[in-house]
């Protein structure tokens, strides 16, 4: 796809040449043109590995405007033909100033189903508030019918519940004592300990609240009950659970909760949809560079460590490879996906396995500020980051200047 410079503004806003600007775990400025280059070089990838028979036509994403939300709408247009639907929460370029990628990655995504004769709908707004499920529902009923496939991957800091009108914020905390690990100070290029208090009681009901999987079954119920959930329709949620080193703060800390009560969902929501020949799981996904796990402390230092390993393996995988494994092997190959102990489908086996981890333990054990760069992978770790927001992508002139409204 040729990189456009054509707005969708009613006038073009001043061209400006944008850089990044990185402070901590964000970038606070973001490039259209490159964040559309991401998304076609997802495109081209899932186009190189072919069609998947029997992927889904009709499909539901929510979370859809970046990491593995982005990725699955991709593999479900360009390798199954599938109309989609994305909600998202995401600005729009203001006044000059850059909008957020997920809104540069959702207009390309659109603009690239669209040239190929792709239904592609793109809804903003709050996805736990009744208005964007009520939007949502009228958008499929009128472009779509009914939708055989609903992706759930939402990371949202906060949720305002949509009947009691409170407002949760989630945690990344450990629970009933305090955590201290390594952690990467990836502005200045030091490992560090951190110490991370134990969250209250209610900082945990607020997470399981937020990241929990009361809203995913929000969602199933009322596109039931509305007529446009189709039968033997498949819901997927994703999840993780990563390396011995990180459980204190993410399996068994708020986020492991909120991640139970997802499980909790997908049983629920497999019982009401078994009737009709439906299925819900849960994806357990390898570890990425995201966002959202961008922030998380320990993680960046583990993403660094792990990335080296699977790179040397030739088994790294990003979001878009899971997602088109995900698709292709697991929920449409054309048999029952394997499941684990605990009925979660696996696609984070490779980053699992028993030498892999073994590795990451010796190296975690070792691993300084002095030897960062030659026993981690942080040089690729800054890379990708900064891909995320359409920085650093080859193709890409970033010294031309740029209308930031031109997606």
């Amino acid at each position: 796809m040729e990189l456009s410079m054509i707005s969708n503004s009613p006038s073009f806003s001043p061209a400006i040449v944008i850089k990044p600007l990185v402070r901590g775990f964000i970038c606070v400025t973001s490039h259209p043109l490159g964040c559309q280059k991401n998304v076609q070089d997802q495109i081209d990838y899932v186009k190189r590995q072919g069609p998947i028979a029997g992927s889904p036509q009709r499909v539901l994403v929510i979370g859809a405007s970046t990491g593995y939300g982005l990725a699955s709408r991709i593999v479900a247009a360009f390798a199954g033909g599938a109309g989609t639907i994305g909600v998202f929460f995401e600005k729009p370029s203001e006044s000059g100033k850059t909008a957020t990628p997920g809104w540069y990655n959702s207009a390309a995504f659109e603009k690239a189903a669209k040239q190929e004769g792709l239904y592609a709908v793109n809804i903003n707004g709050d996805a736990f508030s009744k208005e964007v499920k009520a939007r949502t529902i009228d958008e499929i009923k009128q472009g779509l019918g009914q939708v055989d496939l609903v992706v759930y991957s939402l990371a949202a800091p906060r949720r305002k519940h949509p009947v009691t009108g409170v407002l949760h914020n989630s945690v990344l905390k450990p629970i009933g004592q305090s955590f201290t690990a390594k952690t990467l100070d990836t502005d200045r290029e030091v490992v560090k300990e951190v110490t991370i208090e134990p969250a209250s009681q209610e900082e945990i009901a607020d997470t399981a609240a937020v990241m929990g999987g009361e809203d995913w079954e929000m969602w199933i119920d009322q596109l039931a009950e509305a007529g446009v959930l189709a039968d033997g329709a498949t819901t997927v949620a994703y999840s993780y659970i990563g390396a011995e080193v990180t459980w204190p703060l993410y399996k068994d800390g708020t986020i492991g909760v909120a991640k139970i009560d997802v499980e909790r969902a997908a049983d629920r929501i497999y019982e009401k949809l078994a009737s009709t020949g439906g299925r819900a799981f849960v994806s357990v996904n390898q570890a990425v560079i995201t966002q959202a796990s961008s922030a998380i402390p320990v993680v960046s230092l583990y993403i660094s460590l792990l990335f080296k390993i699977l790179r040397e393996k030739n088994i790294l995988e990003g979001c878009i490879e899971q997602m088109y494994r995900l698709f292709a092997s697991r929920l449409y190959s054309g048999h029952a996906p394997a499941l684990d102990e605990a009925g979660r489908i696996r696609i984070d086996d490779l980053e699992m396995q028993q030498d892999v981890q073994n590795t990451i333990k010796e190296l975690w054990n070792q691993v300084s500020t002095e030897n960062l760069k030659s026993m981690a992978d942080f040089d690729e770790y800054r890379k990708e980051f900064r891909k995320l927001f359409g920085f650093g992508l080859p193709g890409v002139d970033y010294e031309m200047e740029v209308d930031p409204a031109c997606l």
